[in-house]
C-alpha cells in the first residue's frame, strides 16, 4: 500500500500537468502579493506531496485530476512521468526554500523572488507547454547522468503516445 502511495504516475497526462502548473502560478502570485507566510507553506507542501505521491496527497493535484481535467473538452496527451517528477522536484526545492525564508527567517522579499522565478517557469509550462525542468532532465539524460532504463522508458512512452495534441474533442 505504501509503495503504491509513494509513486509517481508514468505516463502523465500533460493536460493535467499544465493545469497544475496554472494552479501553481495562482498560489505563487497570492503568496507574493499578500506576503502571507502560510501561503508559502501551502505551495511547498503541494510540491513535496506531488514529488512523493504524484497527485495522491496534493489537494491541487486531486482537484485537477479528478474535477478539472475531466470537465474540460481536451483529449488526454500522455508524456513521460520521470521528467515531470524531476520538474516537481525542482519546484519543491524552490518552494521549500522560499517557505523557510518566509517562515523561518521573515525574509518575505527573498522568498518572493524565488517564487517569482518559480511562477515564471510555471507560466511557461501552463501557457506554452514548455517544461523547463523536463528540458534539464533531457540534458541530464544526454550527459549520461540519468540511468539508461529511465531513458528507454521515456522513449517508449514518447513513441507510443497518441500523435494528437491536447486539442478539443
Amino acid at each position: 500500500m505504501a509503495s503504491s502511495l509513494f509513486s509517481f504516475p508514468n505516463p502523465v497526462n500533460e493536460v493535467s500537468a499544465r493545469l497544475v502548473a496554472g494552479g501553481v502560478v495562482l498560489i505563487a502570485l497570492a503568496a507574493i502579493i499578500f506576503a502571507q507566510p502560510w501561503i508559502f507553506i501551502v505551495l511547498a507542501y503541494g510540491f513535496v506531496a506531488r514529488v512523493l505521491t504524484g497527485p495522491a496527497l496534493s489537494p491541487l493535484g486531486q482537484f485537477v485530476t479528478r474535477v478539472l481535467t475531466p470537465a474540460l473538452p481536451f483529449d488526454e496527451k500522455l508524456v513521460p512521468g520521470p521528467p515531470k517528477r524531476f520538474a516537481q522536484g525542482i519546484g519543491a526545492v524552490f518552494s521549500v526554500t522560499a517557505a523557510v525564508l518566509a517562515v523561518g527567517f521573515d525574509r518575505i522579499g527573498s522568498a518572493s523572488i524565488l517564487l517569482a522565478v518559480l511562477a515564471a517557469f510555471a507560466i511557461l509550462e501552463s501557457v506554452f507547454g514548455i517544461c523547463v525542468g523536463c528540458k534539464v532532465f533531457a540534458l541530464l539524460m544526454r550527459a549520461g547522468l540519468i540511468p539508461d532504463e529511465v531513458c528507454e522508458n521515456c522513449n517508449k512512452i514518447a513513441l507510443s503516445a497518441p500523435a494528437a495534441a491536447a486539442g478539443p474533442r
